[in-house]
């Protein structure tokens, strides 16, 4: 029997990481965020984001790519990153 992995959220909204990308938000809503982090910083053993992609994009699979960029910016640190982002894609999931 397979083994079910629990979903990390953030919000309420599931939050997944792949390599430096993480993804915040559903693909069955019309947006999600993607994160990226562009820079790191170590801080004893733990290295940590210091530099975060911040990207409001489309869901919609037949956009392409580069068009389905709603809104962009970079932050520094992961926390005010994911802060700013979830603010984003709430009021973009509200409007419709």
């Amino acid at each position: 029997m397979a083994k079910k992995e629990k979903v990390l959220t953030y919000k309420g909204r599931p939050l997944m990481r792949k390599g430096n990308l993480i993804y915040y938000g559903s693909m069955s809503d019309k947006y999600i965020l993607m994160l990226q982090v562009l820079e790191t910083k170590k801080d004893g053993d733990f290295e940590e984001a210091s530099r975060v992609s911040v990207q409001l994009q489309l869901t919609d699979p037949t956009i392409r790519s580069k068009d389905r960029i709603v809104k962009k910016t970079e932050k520094n640190g992961l926390y005010v990153a994911l802060d700013v982002g979830a603010i984003w894609l709430e009021r973009a999931l509200n409007q419709g």
